[in-house]
């Protein structure tokens, strides 16, 4: 173990994404690169663990890329191997995390990391559930959505802070926008930052059509 000796501090393989993977949500990958590979086998053979983080800057593929340091720890739920040596992977996440020091990315990127909580509220959440949820499925109808998002949202994880983040990843933000709400230090404030910009996005559609309209009558 390297870094400052903090408590709860452990190294973890790590897999730089193009999008953020989210506490409570299902993570898909279909893994091809040699050094993944050889994470996704690792990982397998120990606690089937692994971190993931946004890349801010450059590629999945080919290293050489600018991470966040605040990330998700990840369970491999089902892993197959196709006859190339590819694997199709279904994981899921577990937690949040900080990444408190990168280390060597051979033979894979590694990095020690610690759990990174939602801080303590006392206020009840649910008020604001309900309104994101709402929104969500208006926003995700109004734009024609093929996801049956209210089968989903029915599904809603009971603990605030966990379905705090499924709505996020339910919604039609942008990662930028999914990565500033895992950072979100709290789940109030995660709910409060989504609602608002589910009330944005209303608010252009509504601009949107109100301009076809305008347009569709010649004025």
């Amino acid at each position: 173990m390297t870094g400052s000796g903090e408590a709860g501090e452990r190294v973890l393989p790590m897999f730089p994404l193009g999008s953020v993977a989210l506490p409570g949500v299902g993570l898909p990958l279909h893994v091809f690169e040699p050094r993944y590979r050889a994470l996704i086998m690792t990982s397998l053979s120990s606690d089937r663990l692994f971190g993931s983080v946004l890349i801010e800057r450059g590629s999945e593929v080919g290293g050489g890329d600018q991470r966040s340091d605040i990330g998700t720890l990840i369970r491999i739920v089902e892993a197959q191997e196709d006859t190339e040596g590819r694997w199709l992977v279904s994981g899921v996440g577990i937690e949040r995390l900080r990444v408190h020091e990168w280390l060597d990315d051979d033979p894979f990127p590694r990095a020690v990391v610690v759990s990174c909580p939602d801080t303590h509220s006392d206020s009840d959440t649910a008020p604001l559930v309900e309104l994101a949820r709402s929104l969500c499925i208006e926003v995700r109808r109004r734009i024609g959505s093929v996801v049956d998002v209210q089968k989903i949202i029915e599904l809603l994880d009971p603990d605030q802070s966990v379905a705090s983040f499924q709505l996020l990843a339910l919604s039609t933000l942008g990662p930028s926008d999914h990565y500033r709400g895992l950072c979100a230090p709290t789940s109030a404030g995660r709910l409060e930052f989504l609602i608002q910009s589910l009330q944005d996005q209303l608010a252009d559609l509504d601009a949107i059509q109100a301009m076809r309209r305008r347009e569709s009558s010649g004025e």
